[in-house]
């Protein structure tokens, strides 16, 4: 009996191994352009209160040790890991919550570049908001993938009309 039980188990952990896909397979196509990175980190934060959140996803597309900053309407800046960013999202309820972006400005030099990009946070998909905010992501490409190495995020209020004057240029 315990013969026939281990030899199940190590079936189960043979196909575990030969059919369980890897990070690099599952999202190999979100690193492999600049806009397919851009693409892959709003779409890692947009969806609906019933989809479960997507760490593992938004893990590979950021460099180990990335840093995520956000100036609030004073200009002052909060820097966090990507770590530390994930705790207050992982014990809130999650609601729906969608990035759409309105703009994006790409530079590359050799294995850097910086993107500007503007969005609007929406609650529904298909309707419009006002709530809009740019980012400055900077990436680098290695291993023959793009990373984001760094973003920084400016929201547009009374005190910064930021994203309408990147709209306008």
């Amino acid at each position: 009996m315990n013969k026939r039980i281990l030899t199940s188990l190590s079936l189960v952990f043979a196909f575990n191994s030969i059919f369980a896909q890897t990070n690099e397979e599952k999202y190999a196509k979100d690193v492999k352009s600049i806009d397919a990175i851009i693409n892959a980190y709003y779409d890692v934060v947009s969806g609906s209160s019933s989809e479960p959140w997507e760490f593992e996803r938004d893990k590979y597309i950021h460099s180990e040790n990335a840093v995520i900053t956000r100036l609030d309407e004073n200009g002052k800046a909060e820097s966090r890991t990507l770590e530390a960013e994930y705790i207050p999202i992982g014990l809130s309820p999650k609601e729906n919550f969608y990035e759409k972006e309105l703009k994006r400005i790409v530079s590359k030099y050799g294995n850097i570049a910086q993107v500007w990009s503007a969005f609007e946070i929406r609650t529904d998909p298909e309707t419009e908001s006002n709530i809009r905010g740019l980012n400055s992501v900077q990436l680098h490409f290695e291993n023959g993938r793009w990373w984001i190495d760094s973003w920084t995020c400016e929201m547009e209020s009374e005190k910064s009309s930021v994203v309408t004057e990147f709209l306008s240029n």
